[in-house]
């Protein structure tokens, strides 16, 4: 039959599956409140988005934000920016001889 498609044991395949839903535990999501069937996140970026969260067995609504720019500030949070110097930390591009280095002008006597 088609045995040969899956060698892995169960077991392991339920230990894999167990690992796979705890990381998902906590994950939000957006859902779009619009009329209609559920499309894609940029059709309707007016309308109110329902923010859930996976508890490990089924989505529970959290809170509602007011269109996609609002959905998505909750959903993808940005990481706080490390000071840099106002110099970055990278080399200092001296002379080259790669072909991206303008090159020298040359004098040329003229004839």
């Amino acid at each position: 039959m088609l045995a040969a498609m899956s060698e892995e044991p169960l077991e392991i395949w339920a230990q894999r599956r167990a690992a796979d839903r705890a990381r998902m535990v906590g994950r939000l999501r957006a859902r779009s409140l619009a009329s209609g069937p559920e499309r894609a996140s940029h059709v309707h970026p007016d309308a109110e988005r329902v923010i859930e969260q996976w508890d490990g067995y089924q989505w529970v609504p959290v809170t509602v934000a007011v269109d996609l720019a609002a959905a998505r500030s909750l959903l993808f949070v940005p990481e706080p920016a490390d000071e840099r110097a106002t110099e970055w930390d990278r080399p200092a591009t001296g002379e080259g001889t790669g072909r991206h280095r303008k090159p020298a002008r040359v004098e040329r006597p003229d004839a």
